[in-house]
């Protein structure tokens, strides 16, 4: 019974709902950068390089026969998905980049100032400690 409870605190302290939601958004993110790299940035890149279709790049291993599909390496799609990659690696380094600059922003911030009411009773007591 010791596992499960302490699973359940585990997973009732948010940690696994805070997991969950990230894989969530970093899905609906990948179909982003999916989209982004596949619709608008490739289709440049391959007019540059003189109408190249990065995604029907291969090279062929088997052709089809029949009802049998050909075998191949896309190496093609594989460029497309590095360059995936590399724009999902460069927006986390950015987003973790700026939440350490927001870290130290509030460490380096000085602790606010006590209210007076417990300036004035400092005071006081330092008075009568002196007598």
């Amino acid at each position: 019974m010791g596992i499960l409870k302490e699973f359940q605190e585990f997973a009732v302290k948010g940690n696994v709902l805070d997991m969950a939601v990230g894989i969530i958004i970093g899905g609906a993110f990948g179909t982003i950068v999916k989209s982004l790299v596949d619709d608008v940035i490739m289709p440049p890149i391959g007019l540059l390089l003189g109408g190249v279709d990065f995604s029907d790049l291969k090279v062929p291993l088997k052709a089809a026969e029949g009802d049998v599909p050909a075998v191949a390496i896309n190496y093609g799609a594989f460029i497309n998905n590095v360059i995936s990659f590399l724009v999902v690696a460069w927006a986390v380094f950015m987003l973790v980049k700026a939440m350490n600059q927001f870290k130290k922003k509030q460490e380096a911030a000085p602790p606010p100032a006590p209210p007076k009411s417990e300036v004035l009773l400092g005071e006081i007591r330092d008075l009568l400690a002196k007598r």
